[in-house]
């Protein structure tokens, strides 16, 4: 990561009189803390449930916004600058230790490094993100105008994936098993969904932009997504139903492409 990024981090989640180097020491620890028997969604879920928040897809805020891969005069995409880079001016709640903080710098240091988005502390930008310690995990989706929120409870959705999952929904991208494609490469197992949650799986009119079905996405669903009872198998992969969905690593090489087809990075 270059030093500009590596300081936009520091001065977004510490602020300038705070600033102090994030030890490597805590990003170790964030990926061998995050438990591997658990997917993406189950922890989503969990986090989300008994959720005040109205929200679809277990995790996008309630109405829909448009999918930013669609949207009219990229209204819903965040913009470049003369530099080429898209700035996305955040603020982060000091509700969260300095610990929690440098899981959430760590998130965002991968999209410093391998694409164009940078995530900058806010100043007086109208249109912003705020990271904040609320009743789940959720997003909503593109560039909604104003402030959006995006909610990363202490309890349960301080890790690297889910945070990067958020912010990718931020950035416009909705669930994997959700794309237009999707039914060639899993299987909707309807019979196990409850019907008042089987809205959830609706595909949408996604631009894939010619990139393969991504079973390994952090965008991607688990087995057991929104099951009527734990443990039956909603989605399954085909024709190769042992290969692995719902992961808790981060963000795929396929994901990090798509970030840099949509901005043009």
């Amino acid at each position: 990561m270059d030093t500009r990024a590596s300081l936009s981090i520091l001065l977004l989640l510490f602020g300038v009189s705070q600033a102090s180097p994030l030890r490597e020491e805590s990003f170790e620890e964030v990926f061998v803390s995050e438990p591997e028997s658990v997917d993406i969604t189950t922890r989503i879920l969990d986090s989300n449930n008994g959720s005040s928040e109205v929200l679809i897809e277990g995790d996008l805020v309630f109405p829909k916004t448009r999918n930013a891969l669609f949207c009219f005069n990229n209204n819903c995409f965040w913009k470049k600058n003369f530099n080429n880079i898209v700035e996305v001016p955040c603020t982060v709640s000091n509700e969260f230790s300095s610990f929690e903080k440098s899981v959430i710098a760590n998130a965002m240091s991968t999209f410093h490094s391998r694409t164009c988005i940078r995530f900058v502390a806010r100043s007086t930008q109208t249109d912003y993100i705020s990271i904040e310690n609320r009743d789940g995990c959720f997003s909503s989706l593109g560039r909604t105008g104003g402030k959006q929120v995006v909610s990363l409870n202490r309890q349960g959705c301080v890790f690297h994936s889910i945070v990067q999952h958020e912010l990718l929904h931020a950035l416009g991208f909705y669930h994997e098993q959700t794309r237009s494609d999707r039914d060639q490469y899993v299987r909707i197992n309807w019979e196990n969904i409850s019907p008042n949650m089987a809205y959830n799986f609706q595909k949408q009119n996604t631009n894939n932009q010619n990139t393969p079905y991504d079973y390994g996405s952090v965008m991607h669903y688990g087995r057991t997504a929104f099951s009527i009872r734990r443990g039956l198998e909603t989605i399954t992969p085909i024709p190769d139903r042992t290969v692995q969905i719902g992961q808790m690593q981060g963000m795929s090489n396929i994901d990090i492409l798509r970030v840099n087809k949509l901005y043009g990075c």
